[in-house]
């Protein structure tokens, strides 16, 4: 079964990129480019991961997270071009389990993106318990 992830960048080049990267790796990608249509998409889709920047404009990343956080545990992963430290930290405060910085190995994102899947359903699992 795909694993889905739920894209939320504002980048339509990067959406492309980010298929083409997960091609062939069991990956379903739903993207949408503002973070509000991403708030939305993770409430109506509960896709297994989300991957998010936090440069977009409107809202940002750190805020989405955040607002995502209110009704869901879905695994979050920040994938920005921000490397500083300051800014790794309030993604992970604002709610993140994981940060990578662009650019990312594709075998690393694809590691990452099925170590957050794994956890996410070993919650699930525990909460049902």
């Amino acid at each position: 079964m795909a694993i889905e992830v739920l894209l939320i960048d504002d980048d339509p080049d990067f959406s492309i990129m980010l298929r083409a990267l997960l091609r062939g790796q069991d990956f379903q990608i739903h993207s949408v480019y503002t973070g509000q249509e991403g708030i939305e998409a993770c409430r109506d889709l509960q896709p297994d991961t989300v991957i998010l920047d936090l440069l977009m404009p409107e809202m940002d990343g750190w805020e989405v997270c955040r607002r995502i956080r209110e009704f869901s545990s879905i695994p979050i992963l920040i994938l920005s071009a921000i490397g500083a430290p300051a800014s790794v930290a309030q993604a992970l405060d604002a709610g993140a389990d994981d940060y990578l910085i662009k650019p990312v190995h594709a075998g690393l994102l694809i590691s990452r993106l099925r170590a957050l899947v794994r956890r996410g359903a070993l919650r699930e699992e525990v909460r049902v318990a």
